[in-house]
């Protein structure tokens, strides 16, 4: 598997799959923001990720976009999870790590659109706009479906 992305047609996002194992195996995930979103529950849920720009590498990507999307940094050895397809043909990389982060900080970087739509105005809203950890059997639920593989995997990694 390439750790950077090259000039290619395929668009490539990567992402940090935090997990800690306290009780028993959870996982970090966070919800969208923006209107689309806004009352969506489960299956809507996400690992922090993000855009691979050519030529970028692919766990420097994902750790940068864990740190925007959530104002927290994961340290530590990571594990590779196999990649995935979004329906639009865009591949997801996730990188899993253990860390039992103090959630207090978060805060999410914005994107800007017109809402409501053809009102002309503007508006910001949070990439993600809360975060949480999950058991696997709710994260199971709530993560978007293309990504449920790497919560499947990390499940038989870890045993």
């Amino acid at each position: 598997m390439p750790r950077t992305a090259k000039t290619r047609n395929v668009e490539l996002s990567a992402g940090l799959l935090v997990f800690r194992r306290v009780n028993e195996l959870e996982v970090l995930l966070g919800h969208p923001g923006g209107p689309f979103w806004a009352k969506k529950d489960d299956g809507a849920w996400t690992i922090p990720k993000g855009q691979v720009e050519p030529g970028d590498d692919l766990l420097t990507t994902a750790r940068r976009e864990f740190a925007e999307e959530t104002n927290l940094a994961a340290a530590g050895e990571v594990v590779a999870l196999a990649p995935v397809k979004q329906r639009n043909g865009k591949i997801v990389h996730a990188f899993a790590i253990e860390a039992d982060l103090d959630l207090s900080p978060f805060t999410s970087n914005t994107f800007e659109m017109e809402w409501p739509p053809k009102s002309g105005q503007l508006k910001n809203f949070p990439e993600i706009d809360r975060i949480a950890y999950f058991t696997l059997p709710v994260a199971l639920g709530k993560i978007l479906a293309y990504q449920r593989p790497f919560l499947l995997e990390l499940k038989k990694r870890l045993g």
